[in-house]
């Protein structure tokens, strides 16, 4: 990237959302280690202004209802409010006021921006190009394009866009989506100085939250729990009512050995937002803590919450696989992965791919797409954990341990239950030499 003197080679998904929600809000818009939790409120402070937004469109478009602008925003808020209460009912309200705002550029952007959040990224780039065409110097259109672009598995696509937007807007959106693409490629120390330089410029509370949160996951993704405890605590002294800086401050709490406390929080976080990253990470927690019926429960909750994304539009076949996978529902978990995989070839399908594979026994065929999944260079424990029980199954003992080690370092807390197998298995290759 121009502004680092870098060229990058060749960006939670969960980020995705977050992010284009940056880009068009632009400038206008706990603890752990056995600390007692500060009460959490449902997120009704984000809530409560969101639904303000809503309603004073609403009032404005009552009056003037062909004011097309007012329209865009608010299916763009109608987006919003879908992230923040995990209610994909408001999907379809985005959908219908977006047509309302006719064929304009920002009409193009909320529908790039409702395609990604509902993960139809061949849309969602089409939309997005549509914006670009009639609002070249828009920030902003090019922010939708690159999210659509990278999970699409368009790496050089997503870079120039990346650039666009750094050249024309060098803001929080725009830097924030640089350090994704050089963590992506296995640039922490990059993505680092990137997110560094979102914060710097920030200007709201969402915006400051947000960038902790990402610095945050830098650092709990690469072993460095204080660094990233530090970054969750001073995102949520933004905003205290933050659902990501939460979670954060959960696996924080959980790495540390305080599972009461991670579990109440993961408890009360669900009950806000039912998420299905947050309803996976939750009952994988209390699996690990051998409290397997309420480990059902949320599996069950995460189920519904699946379905209930599917019927209004929204699917995320990638998510379903991997947890199918690791489950070990392996027809599940290679239906959704090959149903995935035929809509987008990106590193992040490339995974899911491998693991259902193996999980199928499958492993020679797995291995050909961990390849794929690990050719950026991304440096992500779940990938390695993923190459190394493939490569265990296939009899490649040192490479095996290689991978499972490099999960191990890199984060050893990647998941509640996969680091413990990680664990074992390592031990037991270890053991057979």
């Amino acid at each position: 990237m121009k502004y680092q003197q870098r060229q990058a080679v060749a960006v939670v998904l969960l980020v995705t959302a977050a992010l284009a929600y940056l880009a068009a809000s632009g400038p206008a818009d706990s603890r752990a280690g056995g600390a007692p939790l500060e009460p959490v409120v449902p997120a009704v402070a984000q809530q409560n202004q969101m639904h303000k937004v809503v309603h004073q469109l609403q009032q404005r478009l009552h009056e003037l209802p062909q004011d097309k602008d007012s329209w865009a925003r608010l299916g763009s808020s109608y987006v919003e409010l879908a992230r923040v209460t995990a209610d994909p009912v408001y999907y379809a309200k985005a959908e219908g006021a977006l047509k309302n705002a006719g064929d304009t550029g920002p009409a193009a952007i909320g529908m790039g921006t409702l395609a990604n959040a509902r993960h139809d990224f061949h849309t969602a780039r089409d939309w997005a190009l549509k914006a670009v065409a009639a609002l070249p110097a828009s920030a902003e259109a090019y922010g939708v394009l690159a999210d659509a672009l990278t999970q699409l598995g368009d790496d050089a696509g997503a870079q120039d866009a990346v650039q666009k937007m750094l050249d024309l807007k060098p803001n929080t959106a725009s830097f924030a989506r640089a350090s994704f693409h050089f963590e992506l490629h296995g640039d922490v120390e990059a993505a680092r100085d990137a997110m560094q330089r979102a914060l710097k410029s920030s200007t709201t509370p969402e915006e400051i939250a947000f960038c902790r949160y990402r610095l945050g996951e830098l650092a709990f993704d690469h072993n460095r729990l204080d660094v990233a405890a530090e970054h969750y605590e001073q995102g949520l002294a933004a905003r205290g009512d933050d659902m990501t800086l939460t979670q954060g401050m959960a696996k924080v709490a959980a790495a540390r050995g305080d599972v009461p406390v991670a579990l109440e929080s993961y408890r009360r976080l669900v009950a806000r937002a039912p998420l299905p990253q947050y309803l996976q990470e939750y009952a994988e927690l209390l699996e690990a803590a051998g409290k397997t019926a309420e480990a059902a429960q949320q599996y069950a909750v995460l189920s519904e919450q699946q379905r209930l994304m599917e019927s209004q539009g929204a699917s995320d076949d990638l998510a379903a696989a991997l947890v199918a996978a690791d489950r070990g529902d392996g027809m599940q978990a290679l239906r959704r992965a090959e149903s995935e995989w035929s809509r987008r070839q990106s590193v992040f399908v490339a995974d899911a791919m491998a693991w259902a594979l193996h999980v199928n026994g499958r492993d020679a065929e797995a291995l050909s797409y961990s390849d794929r999944a690990v050719a950026l260079g991304w440096q992500n424990a779940t990938f390695s954990y993923h190459r190394g029980m493939i490569l265990a199954a296939l009899g490649r003992v040192a490479e095996a341990q290689e991978a499972l080690v490099q999960a191990l370092r890199l984060n050893a807390n990647f998941s509640p239950l996969q680091a413990l197998k990680a664990g074992r298995k390592l031990a037991e290759l270890r053991g057979g030499r």
